[in-house]
């Protein structure tokens, strides 16, 4: 995120009524992805990466799954590379507090997504994302 950017008026909001999926799709897409290509991830001085196997697929699943991410969550910002064998998905949030410690809680997401589609979704809304528009009343 630019940090010049007026970030203030950016909600702290998945507004998902637009999305192809609802949030408990996209909390199994998560899963599946890091199942099958996740090799790794850091905590950077802006934010968090993943890094993915840069097999067949991999690269334009990742950045179909930031620009929908982006599209309902305004206050993360998303860069996707490929470097030699490696996708890397790197995420930055707003500054705000609510949103780092979204921020913080995706870093987890692979560690944490075993306890079920709704586990990761209570955990967001918790720590105060206010999900709206999904088809599935989350």
């Amino acid at each position: 995120m630019d940090p010049t950017a007026d970030t203030k008026n950016i909600p702290i909001v998945c507004d998902m009524t637009t999305a192809p999926d609802t949030a408990a799709e996209r909390i199994a897409e998560y899963r599946r992805l890091f199942t099958q290509a996740l090799i790794g991830r850091e905590k950077t001085a802006r934010g968090i990466r993943f890094r993915f196997r840069a097999a067949t697929g991999i690269e334009a699943w990742v950045r179909d799954l930031a620009a929908r991410e982006k599209a309902c969550c305004a206050f993360f910002d998303f860069t996707i590379t490929t470097v030699e064998d490696q996708v890397l998905w790197d995420a930055t949030v707003v500054d705000d507090d609510v949103a780092r410690a979204l921020l913080a809680e995706f870093y987890a997401l692979p560690d944490t997504i075993g306890q079920g589609q709704q586990a990761p979704l209570d955990r967001f809304t918790g720590l105060g994302l206010r999900v709206i528009g999904d088809p599935a009343g989350s």
